[in-house]
């Protein structure tokens, strides 16, 4: 959500997040794709709030493992893992997998839902490669291990600027801002 909400925060909107409306959850990602799980989420923020709705869905897709973790990236190896946990499932089902086939991307899918029906999805995907072992510190998910050949460093090894700027996130939401802007200056003075 932080990553969200920097990436959209020179747009002018009031960001608000679903747990600042008491007793409102998300439901549970029950679609097999990005694309159902984004638009099940932002469909529920819209209805609970009344607001327009932004939400994702995001995941690594590991060639060498037919695109698992794929949607199911945020689960993958079980329930109650962390980041951490996730990372070392991914490295013992590739531990026999050499580099030149370790080729992952990030994909990230972004829904925007009005309260009246509208509803608009954009996508975007990075390529890169499957480190070894874990490098970098910042970011999150696998961040550590997604190795991004064009700046030669892992996800967790870039600033946030630099992330923004060639990451699934930041890529789908500049495809998203046209719309968030069309919504907004649609949207009659209060």
């Amino acid at each position: 959500m932080r990553e969200l909400v920097a990436l959209l925060s020179d747009l002018p909107f009031d960001i608000r997040l679903l747990s600042d409306i008491p007793g409102a959850s998300l439901p549970e990602e029950t679609e097999g794709t990005y694309r159902g799980n984004a638009l099940l989420k932002a469909r529920a923020a819209a209805r609970l709030s009344g607001w327009l709705a932004l939400a994702d869905d995001s995941g690594i897709e590991v060639d060498a493992l037919g695109g698992l973790p794929g949607v199911r990236s945020a689960r993958f190896g079980g329930p109650g893992l962390d980041d951490r946990a996730r990372c070392g499932r991914l490295l013992d089902a590739l531990r026999d997998v050499p580099t030149e086939q370790r080729t992952a991307r990030f994909r990230c899918v972004i829904a925007v839902v009005e309260p009246g029906g509208r509803e608009d999805v954009v996508a975007s995907a990075v390529e890169g490669v499957i480190l070894d072992a874990p490098r970098g510190t910042a970011g999150f998910g696998y961040d550590p291990l997604f190795f991004y050949p064009p700046l030669g460093r892992s996800f967790a090894e870039l600033s946030d600027t630099e992330k923004a700027a060639v990451g699934h996130r930041g890529r789908a939401v500049a495809a998203a801002r046209p719309l968030l802007r069309e919504c907004y200056t649609a949207q009659p003075d209060v």
